[in-house]
């Protein structure tokens, strides 16, 4: 069972780096992941389609730039009333940009992990692992997949699982292992064999270099964890401001 602290109350802070908790309200939290995910995906838009030029289209870096262009462009307008409103938000502005393989895979992951918490405004660790699984089942029953066919989910499964034991454990590192894992999981799809896609027809010779999405994943929950990393550090120096003027 997982502790009980909350991405929003004050009844428990770990603020030690990679840490999952706030103050005040969850719908910070959940904005600031979701605008780095979009920064990232955007930022490295010709590093993926690098990536998806050597046995697939080419095109994944392009969709999954076009799909967070539409979200930080509509982000200040998108419904703050609960995070799982918020990100249900997020997932039809992916899907109402992109199309193919990539706007309903990401689409249907940020719907379903709005879908998970309901209208919940403080969120748990258990709220944020049980989000994570939700997007993962909404991947798998959109796009076919299962782990072991080298697509993102053999980076983001791994991944989940191990936020979730270090969040049981109490560790502080949760982010930043998590994100270590996803890298180093997205490195090995390099010697499987792609069963999903457009390199999946290319039989063996999809064996040798790593699947694009799943090195999206290592690359966004790498910045996914700097960015919550700095954010705590700011809010520890600006709390203890606060006690100093009191």
């Amino acid at each position: 069972m997982l502790p009980r602290f909350r991405l929003g109350s004050r009844t428990l802070r770990r603020e030690g780096r990679g840490s999952l908790s706030m103050e005040h309200s969850s719908l910070p939290a959940v904005e600031l992941v979701v605008r780095t995910i979009a920064e990232t995906a955007v930022a490295n838009e010709t590093y993926f389609c690098q990536l998806d030029s050597v046995v697939g289209d080419g095109d994944f870096g392009y969709s999954l730039a076009r799909g967070f262009e539409k979200v930080l462009e509509c982000f200040d307008g998108l419904d703050r009333s609960s995070p799982g409103a918020f990100l249900k938000k997020v997932g039809l502005a992916i899907t109402s940009r992109v199309g193919g393989t990539s706007g309903p895979i990401w689409g249907t992951a940020f719907l379903r992990a709005g879908s998970a918490v309901g209208a919940k405004a403080a969120l748990s660790g258990a709220d944020v692992v049980a989000m994570l699984r939700a997007a993962v089942e909404g991947i798998q029953t959109r796009g076919g997949a299962s782990l072991g066919d080298k697509t993102l989910l053999d980076a983001l499964v791994p991944a989940i699982d191990r936020l979730e034991a270090d969040l049981a454990a109490g560790g502080a590192e949760a982010l930043a292992n998590a994100a270590q894992v996803a890298e180093r999981a997205a490195a090995e799809t390099s010697g499987m064999l792609a069963k999903r896609g457009r390199a999946s027809y290319t039989g063996e010779r999809s064996i040798g270099s790593p699947d694009p999405g799943a090195v999206a994943i290592g690359v966004i929950a790498s910045r996914v964890s700097a960015a919550w990393c700095e954010y705590c550090s700011a809010k520890g120096a600006m709390d203890r401001h606060e006690k100093i003027r009191q």
